[in-house]
Order: structure tokens, then C-alpha cells, then sequence
């Protein structure tokens, strides 16, 4: 690739490719320089097009024909089943597929993209985990795609086991200063969720660890599998600006910033 994308190393099975974009790479103009995938940003439309097309074709270039679905996030907590049918746009927060070549995305520009698929890769799934939707429940609402349901709701933990994760590029905790209401909402049901915050200096703030958060619900869940960002600075997008997008560091300053995209699919 003549760019620097992400291709995560985690043991996915043979079957499953994994892919995460970065600014490079693409034909947008500043603020959205340049390979923005996200089309309510107020890039230029054909620009957009080009970036997402150029995407699609990265993709298939990692073997077979592959057709990435862009939804409209929101931050909440919806995951949609998703297959060659469903058209861009549509209003979900996660989604997830058994049937290959169609690879679940999610857009990030500071939110965490978390991709998940099981040992023998029959289903992968994506989601957008900003602190709203991570504290909603949007993970838990993904994990629950890959495992029924026992009568105490909870899944056997052999088939928990089956699961892993992989963990994009998101704010890291030294740049992502946020109130006492996020505190409270990831603290209020789990009180030991406190050591992901550290006082900011200023009162009442604190910084917050995104990826450490989203460890932690995975863990809940049952999930000893998890990959990708450990919270380092490598990994975080405000302090990446040649690498990566980020709403924090650009939409005040510049007046608006790109998207990247993550993605996740099965081969046929």
C-alpha cells in the first residue's frame, strides 16, 4: 500500500480481514486532508466518492470483492445485521454479518473503532465507541450478536472465549478532558471504573482513558481476547496529526475535520 493504514495483528482466523484507514491516501482538500471517508464533514461530495472508492478498492485488493457499508452514527447503542442490500447511511452505531464479503465499518475521528469476530470467523462485527455509546452499552450490544442467550442471560464462558477484539486508534487519555457527568456514567454502575480517570487539574475535569474504558466492559463481558490500542500515544489520534484525524484537535481550530473508517469483513 502506498499509504500507512492500519492492518491489525491479532490471531483473526484465515477467513476474516480487518483493515483501518488513517488521512493518507486520499484526494481530499484542507481541513480534510486528505483521505476523509465521512460525507456529512463538509468535504466536497466527489471528494468523499473518490476517498470511499479508493477505500472499497483496498479492501478488495486484500482478496475477493468487498463491498464496505457506511452507516450514519449516532452515538447510541444500535447494532444492525447487515448484508449486500443494506444501502450507506443507515442509522446504527454498530453492525455486524455472516455473509462474506461485506465488511462491517465504522467511521472514527477520536470515538474508538472496535472490531470483533470469533475463532472460526463465522460472523464479524464493528463498532463506534465513543464515551456515550460505550457507556450506553454499544460493545455489550455487539458481543451479544456471537452468542445465544442462556436463561440467566448470561452466554456459557466457553463461548465467550471464542471471542476476540481489536481496539483502533482513538483519543488518547492525556488529550480527552471531559466533566463529572462522564465520570459519573461510566463510574455510577461500575465504582472501580475510577481508576481509567485521573484528575485533569482543573476542577471538577478529569482525563479519561477511552481505550482502558472500553477494556474494561470487554472484560465485563467475559472477554479475555483483546487487542490493538493499549493506550500509548502511537495510538492517539490528537496527538497523530500528520497520522490521523481528530475532532478534538481540528473542528475548533480549523473548522472541521476528516473521518477514518474501520473495517472488518469474511471471505467467501
Amino acid at each position: 500500500m502506498s499509504h500507512d493504514w492500519i492492518i491489525p495483528d491479532w490471531p483473526a482466523p484465515a477467513c476474516v480481514q480487518a483493515l483501518c484507514s488513517t488521512r493518507s491516501g486520499g484526494v481530499s482538500a484542507a481541513p480534510w486532508d486528505r483521505c476523509n471517508l465521512g460525507d456529512h464533514v463538509g468535504d466536497a461530495p466527489g471528494a468523499v466518492r473518490a476517498n470511499r472508492a479508493r477505500f472499497a478498492e483496498v479492501l478488495q485488493g486484500r482478496r475477493g470483492d468487498v463491498r464496505p457499508v457506511f452507516l450514519r452514527q449516532v452515538h447510541g447503542t444500535r447494532v444492525l445485521a447487515i448484508d449486500r442490500g443494506t444501502p450507506d447511511g443507515t442509522e446504527a452505531d454498530g453492525c455486524t454479518s455472516t455473509t462474506a464479503g461485506v465488511a462491517c465499518t465504522v467511521m472514527v475521528a477520536d470515538c474508538l473503532p472496535v472490531l470483533l469476530t470469533d475463532r472460526t470467523g463465522t460472523r464479524v462485527a464493528a463498532a463506534h465507541a465513543g464515551w456515550r455509546g460505550l457507556a450506553a452499552g454499544v460493545l455489550e450490544a455487539a458481543l451479544q450478536c456471537f452468542w445465544p442467550l442462556a436463561q440467566d442471560g448470561e452466554a456459557p464462558p466457553a463461548i465467550k472465549s471464542e471471542v476476540i477484539a481489536w481496539l483502533g486508534p482513538c483519543i488518547g487519555k492525556a488529550a480527552f478532558e471531559v466533566g463529572g457527568d462522564v465520570f459519573a456514567a461510566f463510574t455510577r454502575a461500575d465504582p472501580g471504573a475510577a481508576i481509567c480517570f485521573a484528575a485533569s487539574g482543573r476542577e471538577g475535569k478529569y482525563h479519561a482513558d477511552l481505550a482502558a474504558l472500553a477494556r474494561r466492559r470487554l472484560a465485563a463481558a467475559g472477554l479475555s481476547r483483546v487487542h490493538g490500542n493499549d493506550g500509548s500515544e502511537r495510538w492517539c489520534t490528537v496527538a497523530n496529526p500528520a497520522r490521523f484525524f481528530s475532532h478534538r484537535r481540528d473542528a475548533s481550530r480549523l473548522g472541521a475535520s476528516g473521518r477514518m473508517a474501520a473495517s472488518i469483513w469474511r471471505l467467501g
